[in-house]
């Protein structure tokens, strides 16, 4: 990592990330002097600017994965640095991100109806680097490959076992859009088919044909836990923040319940995902 390839700042919000970066700030200075280097002298060792060496150990930076692997090299720290970076890898994703991450871990059911994109469950790491891209205002490189990375994390939830139950349905014109171009647009339809073949996945395409259903205003998400407990939210109830009041869920279950019965069954989603593969 270069000058030009910063540590990523901590969400203000964020509290416990940055109690983390705070302590592994501490500890690369502690090793830092310990050793007797200055820090101009450390960041040059290190490829770094001096002020970004400041910024790392003060906390206000995160530091990427190989900044520590190399720091404790060079301070002979004797793993302990590079001990850090499981932390550290977490504290490096958006707040958000992790509580979602978090959650979705822990949940025996996920269902998800999404009208904008597809699920981050379901995106190659080019469709959402694609996706991040066509933002506006755009977002740094260096932002988007943290949220990639961050999205392709959550994947880890198909390697579960036991494994949990996942519907989703897509809507037909998110199919259809060649986001990323065809190669990428390609992939993506691929990635679909391979996770729709899965045991515990269900996938669904709404057709363009559908005139009306309950998800017309935005999206719909609802995780069950073992515990009996479950979360919901959805971009046209109650004001799109996360619920877990029973009755509410149960109203989010009974909009998505809908939209699974308007949709293609699999087996036919699978065949139009198919056809479409056919004509790229």
């Amino acid at each position: 990592m270069s000058e030009d390839e910063p540590g990523w700042e901590v969400e203000p919000d964020d509290e416990w990330g940055a109690a983390v970066i705070a302590t592994v700030g501490r500890q690369l200075k502690l090793r830092r002097e310990a050793k007797g280097m200055r820090a101009i002298d450390f960041a040059r060792a290190m490829g770094y600017s001096e002020d970004m060496v400041y910024k790392i150990e003060s906390g206000q930076r995160i530091p990427r994965p190989e900044y520590l692997d190399k720091a404790d090299t060079l301070l002979e720290a004797g793993g302990l640095l590079s001990a850090m970076k499981e932390d550290v890898e977490k504290v490096r994703y958006p707040k958000k991100v992790r509580d979602l991450a978090e959650a979705e871990a822990k949940a025996v059911e996920i269902g998800a109806y999404v009208c904008n994109s597809i699920s981050g469950l379901l995106q190659t790491p080019e469709h959402a680097r694609a996706a991040f891209e066509s933002r506006q205002p755009p977002y740094s490189q260096a932002e988007v490959e943290r949220l990639v990375s961050a999205r392709m994390a959550r994947q880890s939830v198909f390697e579960r076992d036991p494994a949990p139950v996942l519907s989703f349905v897509l809507e037909e014109a998110l199919v259809r859009r060649p986001l990323g171009g065809t190669m990428v647009w390609r992939q993506q339809l691929e990635r679909l088919l391979e996770v729709g073949s899965l045991r515990n996945v269900s996938l669904q395409v709404m057709p363009l044909r559908s005139e009306m259903h309950p998800g017309l205003d935005g999206r719909i998400e609802v995780l069950k836990f073992e515990d009996g407990t479950a979360t919901g939210r959805s971009d046209g109830a109650f004001n799109g923040r996360p619920v877990s009041d029973l009755r509410q869920v149960r109203i989010l279950e009974l909009r998505y319940g809908t939209i699974r019965a308007q949709a293609l069954p699999p087996r036919e989603s699978r065949t139009f995902i198919e056809q479409l593969l056919g004509e790229t």
